[in-house]
């Protein structure tokens, strides 16, 4: 993005490669659920003996969401193994064969996703490069090139604060000209230590951060709408459902905000789709408007007014929470959670008809060759003939279990390429067409073009990038500084004077933390040698705008100690994710300062935390802090220590210590009993032993004071070791009611040092 991409290349990048349509975006190369190809099969059958079955190819590695298929390979993501074996995993097949080209596994930790509802993001692709964007439930975002190696990586959660849903809610990667975008919820530090739905732009090639957005309404949950971008009124935009309720729009390459809309009162979960300056969004819980749940909704986005697009229509009462509709030719396509598909007259919103073709809808529906693919839960793929006063099913194929007993579920939503169909349930991925036919396809409609920007025009907006770093005492970084017009193009770089500002306070804090220590020269910022932990800005001014990027200065080698005295009281420690808001430095009654773990809201997200201490990448450390618990109204707190997503963890009401990973499902998870007493301090330590494919993990407590003793107190060893990881401290603040605190925890003297 340092240059204006040519017109034709913007527009190859808008849609994938518009000669091929490759599926890139898990909506199409339209964004909209629709396929130009032809001559589609209208049956088909899993039983390679079956005669006639259309079937192509089958695999035994299904998966939950929509394959990627590009440049003549197919890509998924899912989970695989069981037990303490379980993990993620993205694979790569021969489009035209269905042979497995190469795979990458990875583990699953900090999140409270179970196994069910592993792999439940879609994949993005980039034409560009053809590299594929992966991001994993843990946190993780991948960008791999065509062969499965890894460009560059991302730890979100233990960089961002990036937080999961219970029930799979983890959104997916986008790739737009230079740049792949994801939304999540995050709660980090700064301005960015209050839990909010917020959107990061990568360099698609780096992974550097371009910009942050933040929406400005409260959270209301978790959710999975991805966006989908387009232009209108000369703006470039990315449209999204949010996790606040309202469909956003964005301007791509900066990030503003241009409109919103509310839709729900809880999080929206189904993607919009496009159509012209039409924007269709659809709702499966209450109503923003009114106490009736669900909804389908059409915005006019060419005529904003006080910041929301104009209402055309909408219709009550549709639970559609799930799955995301089509738009094609006139006609809105949209299946309820119970798996009925309505036909709306897209103009008017006047239902034409309506058809129940199963019982549980989460896949979307794809419009191919006059057909509409869909799966419903139930272990069923449809393919239905849609018409203009009614639908009929031509044909429906049940996948039992292999043991007859029950059935395999159908989650994701096909992708349509060279006149075949792929699509997945849990246990196979199945590529289905015509084995006679000659691809053919329809030319995909021009999309809505862009003008190239004034290089005279007049800046509205500036942005510094990277926008988000983290750097070590004494390391130096080099910032630029980029000018925007009205419509979000990029104009140009600029030279502008360079400050270091002073944040404002934490949350629940009166005082603020100081500047960033360091000196910084023509857009070059060289941190303080005597500064370990800090965290702030780097503010950039020039033609009467101004724009900043965040800072976050933590040791980059071993040992770390954080000196808890030299931090005010009130403040949670400079330099550390997800601790503000959850974490403060109290005094306590001997005038020591410690760490303490607020016990004042009994959201999970906020009575239960990680703070993270420093880099993602760190491994061969071992950990030790002193803990201590208290007791209130008969609830004691859960207190540990991590190491390499490894927890060592009191658990105070089970009376328990145990190592875990991934608390949701016990891949991990060593319990013994431990008697521990509130009020009274410990010592914990935690290492991570790697031994070639296995790490031996082992933790002790023992009362602080006292010799540490030889024998380690509990051990687990681990066939699929997490090799590295952030340290961090943990705790869990139970019996919160709502007038009353609950059982608070404290930490003193960490201690972070090379395992021997």
């Amino acid at each position: 993005m340092n240059r204006l991409l040519p017109l034709t290349l913007l527009l190859t990048l808008v849609a994938g490669r518009l000669d091929a349509a490759d599926w890139l975006h898990w909506r199409g190369p339209e964004q909209n659920g629709v396929s130009r190809e032809k001559d589609l099969p209208e049956t088909w059958s899993p039983d390679p003996k079956a005669p006639n079955n259309n079937l192509i190819w089958k695999v035994p590695y299904g998966c939950r969401s929509t394959p990627l298929v590009m440049n003549g390979r197919v890509y998924i993501i899912n989970d695989c193994d069981e037990g303490i074996n379980e993990q993620e995993r993205v694979m790569c097949f021969d489009a035209a064969t269905g042979k497995l080209l190469w795979e990458h596994r990875f583990n699953i930790f900090f999140t409270d996703i179970v196994s069910s509802r592993v792999g439940w993001t879609n994949l993005a692709g980039d034409a560009e490069t053809g590299n594929v964007y992966a991001h994993g439930v843990q946190g993780f975002l991948f960008c791999f090139d065509r062969d499965g190696k890894i460009l560059w990586q991302r730890s979100l959660t233990e960089e961002y604060g990036r937080v999961t849903g219970y029930g799979g809610r983890v959104t997916s990667p986008i790739v737009d000209g230079d740049l792949v975008i994801l939304g999540m919820v995050n709660a980090s530090w700064g301005d960015h230590a209050r839990g909010a739905n917020r959107f990061v732009a990568f360099d698609k090639k780096t992974g550097t951060p371009v910009w942050w957005s933040e929406m400005p309404n409260p959270l209301k949950g978790t959710y999975y709408s991805v966006p989908v971008v387009t232009i209108i009124n000369g703006q470039r935009l990315l449209i999204t459902g949010g996790a606040d309720g309202y469909i956003h729009a964005l301007k791509v390459r900066t990030g503003e905000l241009v409109w919103s809309y509310p839709i729900s009162l809880q999080a929206i979960n189904a993607s919009p789709v496009v159509d012209g300056t039409r924007v269709y969004i659809t709702n499966g819980e209450e109503n923003f408007a009114n106490p009736i749940q669900g909804c389908v909704v059409c915005l006019d986005a060419g005529q904003i007014e006080n910041g929301q697009p104009k209402l055309v229509w909408r219709v009550d009462g549709i639970k559609a929470g799930y799955a995301s509709p089509i738009i094609h030719e006139g006609r809105l396509y949209v299946c309820d959670d119970t798996a009925k598909m309505f036909c709306f007259d897209a103009l008017t919103g006047k239902v034409l008809w309506s058809f129940k073709y199963g019982r549980l809808s989460r896949g979307s529906p794809v419009w191919a060759d006059g057909k509409i693919y869909v799966a419903e839960v139930n272990a069923k793929f449809h393919i239905l003939k849609p018409g203009p006063k009614r639908c009929e099913e031509l044909h429906e194929q049940f996948f039992p279990s292999p043991d007859g007993k029950s059935f395999v579920e159908t989650n994701g939503t096909p992708a349509v390429v060279d006149g075949r169909v792929y699509f997945a349930n849990r246990d196979n991925l199945f590529c289905i067409g015509k084995k006679d036919r000659r691809p053919s396809a329809d030319p995909i409609p021009a999309p809505p073009t862009e003008e190239p920007a004034d290089p005279k025009a007049k800046p509205t907006f500036l942005q510094v990038v990277p926008a988000d770093v983290v750097a070590s005492a004494g390391s130096s970084v080099t910032f630029r500084a980029r000018l925007y017009d009205a419509q979000g193009r990029f104009l140009r770089e600029t030279a502008a004077q360079w400050m270091l500002p002073t944040p404002p306070p934490a949350p629940g804090s009166t005082v603020a933390p100081p500047p960033l220590r360091g000196t910084m020269n023509d857009g070059t910022l060289v941190l303080a040698k005597d500064v370990p932990f800090q965290q702030g800005y780097v503010k950039a001014q020039a033609e009467g705008l101004s724009g900043q990027a965040r800072v976050r200065v933590v040791p980059a080698t071993l040992p770390i100690r954080p000196n808890f005295d030299k931090i005010p009281e009130g403040r949670p420690p400079s330099g550390w994710v997800n601790a503000a808001g959850k974490y403060t430095i109290v005094r306590l009654p001997d005038g020591s300062a410690a760490l303490k773990k607020l016990a004042n809201d009994a959201r999970p997200p906020l009575a239960r935390a990680n703070a993270y201490i420093a880099l993602p990448t760190l491994s061969h450390y071992v950990i030790q802090a002193d803990v201590m618990g208290t007791k209130v109204r008969d609830n004691m707190p859960d207190v540990g220590i991590v190491n390499c997503r490894y927890t060592l963890m009191l658990d105070g009401n089970k009376q328990q210590l145990r190592i875990v990973s991934w608390e949701a499902l016990p891949r991990i998870d060593r319990t013994i009993a431990w008697e521990w007493k509130p009020n009274t301090w410990y010592t914990a330590k935690l290492v991570v032993d790697l031994q070639g494919d296995k790490a031996v993990v082992r933790g002790k407590v023992w009362p602080r004071g006292q010799p540490e003793p030889s024998a380690w107190s509990i051990e687990v060893t681990d066939p699929k070791p997490n090799r590295q990881g952030s340290p961090a401290v943990y705790a869990y603040a139970t019996g919160i009611l709502e007038d009353a605190p609950g059982a608070e925890a404290f930490f003193q003297n960490v201690i972070i040092e090379p395992a021997p």
